[in-house]
């Protein structure tokens, strides 16, 4: 199991984060999006990818932030087409397809992106793109028909700790990959809690789910 925590503003939040070393850095380049990141990223061990955030955004601005910032990763919250999701391939990212659920899921909404990207993220269905805060039926994983591996977002904080790991737990969360966090691990938007990832991280670890 790997750790994301998104939604970063601050430089020194950043490289207070990064100490904790997580799998992945997410920075959100959405206008809208309340953690919209207008700062320079600092400088973060290699073993961190950084993921870029964006929302119905052009390949021409998404491949300027790759090249700006040096991102490994591309996730794309809106929608996005598969041909969008090929094309980024080109530029040695890998890509993160994101897919919001409610109560219910269509998985067949899956099939064109099957062979274009490396990974889908699951979060919770809002009426603005991106997070909501809150999470969603994991239940309906049991009906999940791909072999592709896939990020567990959608208002994960230390409130979910329990549940998370009687999840985890399950066969349906075989391929769940990652655990993306945000805003349940905040002290104000964009400002992470570091003792609150820390005890997170340290629980997932003495559960045997991260090393």
């Amino acid at each position: 199991m790997k750790l994301k925590i998104c939604g970063m503003k601050s430089e020194n939040n950043i490289l207070d984060v990064a100490e904790i070393q997580p799998d992945y850095l997410g920075f959100i380049f959405y206008k809208n999006s309340p953690r919209f990141l207008s700062t320079d990223i600092p400088e973060v061990p290699e073993s961190i990818k950084k993921v870029g955030v964006f929302v119905n955004a052009s390949l021409a601005f998404i491949v300027d932030k790759i090249e700006y910032y040096n991102l490994q990763v591309v996730q794309l919250h809106g929608e996005e087409s598969p041909e969008l999701c090929e094309q980024l391939k080109e530029y040695n990212v890998q890509v993160i397809k994101v897919f919001s659920v409610k109560n219910q899921f269509d998985f067949s909404v899956l099939e064109p992106y099957e062979d274009v990207c490396d990974y889908y993220l699951f979060d919770t269905k809002g009426r603005e793109p991106g997070g909501t805060g809150h999470p969603f039926n994991w239940n309906v994983f049991k009906k999940y028909p791909s072999s592709k591996p896939y990020f567990l977002s959608g208002g994960i904080g230390p409130k979910q700790l329990q549940a998370l790991l009687l999840f985890l737990k399950r066969p349906e969360s075989d391929l769940c990959c990652a655990l993306d966090l945000n805003s349940k691990f905040e002290k104000t938007t964009g400002i992470k809690d570091i003792s609150l990832l820390k005890e997170f991280k340290h629980q997932l670890a003495i559960n045997n789910y991260i090393h």
